[in-house]
């Protein structure tokens, strides 16, 4: 009887267990994914509840010393209507089966992976992976890859202000997750000093010669008005 009692709490508690975590089923060995397309991930969802915010990370290196290169989604790994995510591939170097996903949740202690698959340019641009085996020795190829980092341009727009603050607008563009900001440099105390344009300089000589004809015209009137009065005399 107690041997029974005891089987039945074992099947009980293996039952409430088995399924804590989400499983994932693809991508695995052999999968080829082409960078800009989408890649797509699979999982048997976890029906304990547990796992509704599920962290999914794209990795790579050995089995002990995991590189992660990018979050790619956060998913609720409880929903068996959802149990598939997909995105756009990332530029990747190099091109080998070197890759994997790590499922990851905030609820839960545990972390759960996919088998190593590829991510490429081409079909037919595919390396063998650096390492045949693991750091214990198990038969697992694998490698070090990362991200291919696009160009990065910015534009810097500065713009003062009545109170002599400057402001910049910053915008990035061709990075992968290219964001917009906005920051305030410095406070200056002195307002810039303005600097004269053409026109405000043609137009300050234009009232110099002005006033100097004013004045030869004004002496030659006086002169003639003195020699005439000199001659009546």
């Amino acid at each position: 009887m107690f041997a029974a009692l005891a089987l039945f709490i074992l099947a009980s508690a293996t039952a409430m267990f088995v399924h804590a975590d989400p499983d994932p089923t693809s991508p695995g060995p052999g999968d080829v994914f082409i960078e800009g397309q989408a890649c797509s991930i699979n999982w048997n969802p976890d029906t304990t509840g547990v796992w509704k915010t599920m962290i999914i990370q794209l990795k790579t290196g050995d089995n002990f010393d995991m590189v992660n290169l990018t979050t790619v989604g956060t998913v609720d790994g409880t929903d068996p209507t959802k149990a598939s995510f997909s995105y756009p591939c990332p530029q990747v170097t190099p091109h080998s089966p070197i890759y994997f996903y790590q499922f990851s949740s905030p609820a839960s202690t545990n972390s759960v992976w996919t088998g190593r698959f590829t991510i490429t340019d081409s079909s037919t641009d595919i390396v063998p992976p650096a390492q045949s085996t693991q750091p214990d020795g198990e038969a697992i190829p694998w490698g070090t890859g990362q991200l291919v980092k696009s160009t990065f341009t910015s534009t810097v727009i500065v713009t003062p202000t009545p109170t002599g603050s400057v402001s910049a607008s910053v915008s990035a563009l061709g990075a992968p997750n290219a964001t917009s900001s906005s920051a305030s440099i410095g406070t200056t105390t002195a307002s810039p000093t303005p600097t004269p344009s053409a026109g405000a300089q043609s137009t300050g000589g234009g009232l110099g010669l002005a006033a100097q004809s004013i004045g030869w015209k004004t002496a030659l009137t006086l002169a003639v008005s003195a020699l005439g009065f000199g001659l009546i005399l």
